[in-house]
């Protein structure tokens, strides 16, 4: 049976419809209108009906019922209108209503609802604000659930924060009253549909051929690398490109509190952190997906972020045979990062002194990046530092890479160059017994690239 079939048998006799009908649409707001159409489609189809069928049927079986629709009510709508409508409805009953042209842009990179009245995005790095409106709140929150609820995750008043994904691995968090005062708030982070890849990194010019070069043999050769950055600076991107240079022979376990990392290799095992319930019970948080790992045979582990105590097991992995995994931070900069990692130790809730949690740190990793947001918008690995050892309480390290800012163009853009600092890092001597050369000109301070 069709949606159409069902259509008619509760009956398309345009009486029905009541005293609502109209000679012209311009004397109702569209949203009104669209909403009426869609609540009178959902009245008479069979939802059991759509939910069997194929998406392309269903899609083209919603255009023929939402114009059959049209024409019973009688609207003056020129083809410009009936087809902004007809799509509109298909995006409410398929999709995510209005959000859905946002998701189709693949210039946006963030979609921020401030409400139901207001939608910003970001294109390349710069805030818009759009035409894109809710019906109103309830609208809003209704497009909030049907995402939270496509990855087993609920919001309401009991519960008004939550982190979720869409099906492409785009972020999305949203947090609704009491503690969103105005109304609901949705954020969702967008990832590109065709992964970027390290060719993407040296076209936007966020680093150079030799510290990409250098990045690829870092992989290759297992070294732990941490990655440190602000909200928005492309941490979890570089992480998602750098984990393309992992061999296809190794087995990948990557722990996230939502699965946002697309490897492209054939044996990965992907873990997600689970919320507790309304009992609140059966939560399970990063730390304990990072333990279970250890029992999975993990030649790699990859933690999308560290947040907590779950750090503490991440560094003991590193040092206990897991070379080569990976992780990023929120810090403005190295030395943060280290201290931050110190206090995330700290959560852990064991007494360690300061100087055995430093050297615990500073034997498991090797690298450590930093990336940043510029003023123009435009995120590049601005240092790249290598973590020598210990010095009394102090752990070391020495910059091989870096960004210096020079000024600021008229139009915005920053200036500036990327450049060695002249030091010849000791994991170059790591890189050759794995057979991978790096020609020592890239370590020179003379070349800069801008």
């Amino acid at each position: 049976m069709s949606l159409r079939d069902t259509l008619e048998e509760t009956g398309n006799d345009a009486t029905s419809l009541g005293a609502e009908r109209t000679t012209s649409a311009e004397h109702k707001p569209y949203q009104e209108l669209k909403s009426r159409i869609h609540r009178k489609l959902l009245d008479r189809v069979d939802l059991a009906v759509m939910e069997s069928m194929p998406p392309d049927k269903l899609r083209e079986e919603i255009k023929i019922l939402v114009e059959r629709l049209i024409a019973e009510e009688n609207l003056a709508i020129n083809d410009a209108e009936r087809q902004s409508l007809v799509r509109d409805i298909q995006h409410e009953v398929l999709g995510l209503g209005p959000l859905e042209p946002l998701l189709a842009d693949p210039t946006i990179s963030d979609i921020l609802v401030n409400t139901h009245r207001q939608v910003y995005v970001e294109r390349h790095g710069r805030l818009e604000l759009t035409k894109v409106r809710f019906e109103n709140d309830e609208h809003l929150i209704k497009i909030i659930d049907k995402i939270v609820s496509g990855v087993g995750r609920r919001i309401d008043e009991s519960s008004p924060m939550v982190d979720a994904r869409l099906p492409d691995g785009s972020r999305v968090n949203a947090i609704i009253p009491p503690l969103a005062i105005d109304g609901p708030i949705l954020s969702i982070r967008r990832f590109a549909v065709v992964p970027l890849r390290m060719d993407d990194f040296l076209q936007y010019k966020s680093l150079t051929p030799g510290m990409a070069q250098v990045l690829e043999g870092l992989v290759k050769a297992r070294v732990n690398m941490l990655l440190s950055g602000g909200t928005g600076t492309g941490k979890t991107t570089l992480l998602n490109v750098l984990s393309g240079f992992i061999p296809t022979t190794e087995r990948i376990i990557t722990i996230e509190d939502a699965a946002e990392l697309q490897l492209q290799q054939p044996h990965v095992v992907r873990l997600e952190t689970r919320p507790p319930n309304i009992e609140g019970k059966g939560e399970v948080t990063q730390r304990i997906l990072v333990r279970n790992s250890l029992r999975m045979r993990p030649d790699r582990i990859i933690v999308g972020e560290v947040r907590g105590a779950e750090v503490l097991d991440m560094l003991q992995a590193m040092n206990t045979g897991h070379d080569g995994s990976m992780t990023t931070v929120h810090a403005n900069s190295p030395r943060d990062a280290l201290t931050r990692l110190e206090n995330m130790a700290g959560m852990a809730g064991l007494s360690l002194p300061p100087k055995a949690m430093r050297q615990q740190i500073s034997s498991a990793l090797t690298v450590l990046m930093q990336i940043s947001r510029l003023s123009d918008g435009k995120r590049k690995l601005v240092s790249l530092q290598e973590i020598t050892g210990m010095e009394g309480d102090i752990i070391t390290m020495q910059e091989i890479f870096t960004f210096e800012q020079t000024g600021i163009a008229a139009d915005g853009t920053v200036l500036g160059h990327f450049q060695a600092t002249g030091i010849r890092p000791k994991f170059v001597d790591r890189l050759r017994v794995h057979g991978i050369t790096v020609p020592d000109e890239l370590f020179d301070p003379q070349r800069t690239y801008e």
